[in-house]
């Protein structure tokens, strides 16, 4: 895996600095240790850093076609290579190396734009075509591979692998964007195209950015996305479930190439358990398994990573985490430059820093609650759907509105207690109702902790515009595959993705996840949504596919997560830094929110009153990552 970087004249050729490029590329020196290369000429410069996975002695970046006329850096893998490259000699292009960078030039010199959607695999790369005078942006389809760009007042355009390398440009404003942070305080992350800077952006999944040198605007083009289109023909339980292993297993072993040690993630989840269950079967040697654990037994799954380890005789390793283990919230806001507030990025720090010890490489199995239904709180939507699709919208509100307003809050008590969440959910309609059991706080709850100014700044936007922007694109209109499409959109980009790519590159550890490859997940996109979540058992037909290869106590068992004990850390260990953070200087004098409010959080959680974790979590990672930025909203 790799580092980019960039910056590109879009007015003329304007010699670009090589002091400030080398410096844009230092900073992601961890996402690529073994090599780095630098491209100039006038009105252009490309950067590189490189972590050899293929062709490691040859496939160095920047990479130029054979004329010179191109220039590529790029970011990730692209499975399918050696196809198109049979491909592209058949067209004549002789290559010089044996990876999948070549390809990428060619294969543009070939079909121009439409290359990207012959490329099957992980990816973001810029292309400098000077014949053109363009610089063409690209970046796979789900979001895997990150890229970020801004384009500054006097036309250059900067780009890079992650935003620390657009912050290390001297002239990158970095303004506080107000919409961002009401989508970060909801949703605890900040989704796709925005960054926390109002003039800095992220480039969507499945989209590709044309600048042209001298032109007004940039062409922006959706070149996929997930299609959800029925599978054609009838099929049978059982010839889908074996259809299924089938592909996984193919979108497994074309990751199983590298020329670096190899192995995977194993959280004792039926995604992970099922992507080393597949790699087993098709590697003579053991496959190279690691698993975290947790001091708190509510929180450890490692009984069960280490039933599927003995099962295929992997090589496991496994590390325990102290459940005071809050010494890394410095480095995660430098990991992630903007505020991100999934405190599981500290067990998947950890986890990485232990795969790193043994490969080079690691697949995982991110992507499969997404595909496959997985998701609790999908089987509480679709119970909640039923009765929504019963009776009209307004009688729903007339009856649900008053009760979500009346009965008390009881965040202690188990789900089916929590007849507020309920009865607020049942006052909305589908895609507010779902944003509602997503976000981290209320819209009540954020107007109360915003300032009067930020409240001003934000000129009546709200997060539901994100969700309601996607949902308008969704190509369906089933209840649970729309849910599923907000999540890809949303949530598996901005929090599960971002938190796996810059917890793997910090450690210089590429992370392959082979279901969210694309043609599987199309094909799984097309399954009757009865197969995914059948009565309240997600991920059906994976664990009907998986029966023969996983133990049931594996495949039927309540599904736990990364959790992390952060309400104790707030009334313990870390109290009293706190109470620092938000209360003495910094965000209380920051003009974004209310202080009273900041207080009020803080003592109530801190007195065991109420459970204020995933706000008081929020505020200190906003804190954390934004300390050095301009916060000023107006």
């Amino acid at each position: 895996m790799c580092g980019i970087a960039g910056i590109f004249d879009t007015r003329g050729t304007a010699p670009v600095d090589a002091a400030e490029l080398a410096a844009m590329n230092r900073v992601q020196f961890h996402r690529g240790p073994d090599e780095d290369g630098v491209h100039l000429e006038p009105g252009i410069g490309l950067a590189h850093r490189r972590l050899s996975i293929i062709d490691l002695s040859s496939g160095q970046q920047p990479m130029s076609s054979a004329d010179g006329n191109v220039c590529v850096v790029y970011n990730g893998e692209i499975y399918n290579f050696p196809e198109l490259t049979r491909e592209l000699q058949a067209l004549g292009y002789q290559f010089r190396t044996r990876c999948d960078t070549e390809v990428i030039l060619y294969a543009w010199q070939a079909w121009g734009e439409a290359c990207v959607t012959r490329f099957r695999g992980m990816f973001a790369f810029a292309l400098y075509d000077r014949n053109a005078g363009s610089l063409f942006l690209a970046r796979d389809r789900f979001g895997i591979k990150p890229l970020f760009y801004s384009l500054l007042p006097d036309g250059r355009l900067l780009f890079g692998s992650e935003l620390k390398v657009l912050k290390a440009h001297p002239a990158l404003h970095r303004r506080i964007d107000p919409q961002a942070v009401e989508d970060y305080f909801a949703l605890g992350y900040i989704p796709e195209p925005k960054t926390i800077y109002r003039d800095t952006h992220k480039l969507s999944p499945g989209h590709t950015l044309l600048f042209r040198r001298g032109a007004t605007l940039p062409e922006q083009r959706q070149y996929w996305d997930i299609p959800f289109a029925p599978l054609a023909g009838a099929h049978s339980e059982s010839d889908l479930a074996a259809e299924l292993v089938e592909r996984m297993r193919e979108a497994v072993r074309i990751r199983m190439i590298a020329e670096v040690p190899l192995g995977a993630f194993l959280s004792g989840g039926v995604d992970s358990s099922a992507v080393v269950a597949l790699m087993a079967q098709q590697q003579a040697e053991p496959v190279n398994t690691c698993a975290i654990g947790f001091d708190v037994a509510q929180y450890d799954e490692t009984s069960y990573a280490r039933t599927v380890a003995g099962r295929y005789h992997t090589n496991h390793a496994e590390h325990s985490v102290d459940s005071d283990d809050f010494s890394l919230l410095d480095t995660l806001a430098q990991l992630y430059d903007e505020p991100y507030a999934d405190s599981s990025a500290l067990p998947t720090y950890r986890v990485c820093q232990l795969a790193r010890q043994r490969v080079t490489v690691a697949l995982s199995g991110d992507g499969g609650d997404e595909n496959f239904a997985g998701y609790r709180r999908y089987r509480w939507h679709m119970n909640e759907e039923r009765l929504r699709s019963s009776l009209p919208l307004g009688m729903r509100r007339a009856v649900f509105g008053p009760l979500g307003r009346l009965y008390p809050k009881a965040d202690w008590a188990p789900r089916v207690l929590r007849a507020k969440t309920t009865f607020q959910a049942l006052a909305r309609d589908s895609v507010a109702a779902y944003l509602h059991s997503v976000s981290l706080t209320s819209t009540g709850q954020r107007a109360a902790l915003f300032s009067d100014s930020l409240r001003s700044a934000l000129q009546g936007y709200r997060v539901d515009a994100v969700f309601d922007a996607h949902a308008r694109r969704c190509p369906t209109e089933d209840p649970l595959s729309l849910i599923q499409y907000l999540d890809m959109k949303t949530y598996l980009v901005g929090d599960i993705l971002t938190k796996v790519d810059r917890a793997s590159m910090a450690h210089s550890l590429e992370v392959r996840v082979p279901l969210l490859d694309h043609p599987l997940s199309e094909w799984v996109s097309g399954l009757p949504p009865a197969l995914k979540l059948k009565g309240q058992e997600g991920k059906y037909l994976l664990k009907k596919s998986m029966e023969a290869h996983l133990p049931q106590d594996v495949l039927y068992r309540p599904k736990m997560g990364f959790g992390v004990p952060i309400g104790g850390w707030f009334r313990g260990p870390l109290k009293q830094r706190l109470r620092e953070s938000l209360l003495e200087g910094g965000l209380a004098d920051s003009g974004l929110f209310n202080p009273d409010t900041l207080r009020k959080l803080v003592d109530d959680h801190q007195s065991g009153r109420r459970e204020y974790s995933a706000p008081l979590w929020s505020l200190l990672m906003f804190q954390a990552a934004t300390r050095d930025d301009d916060l000023g909203v107006a």
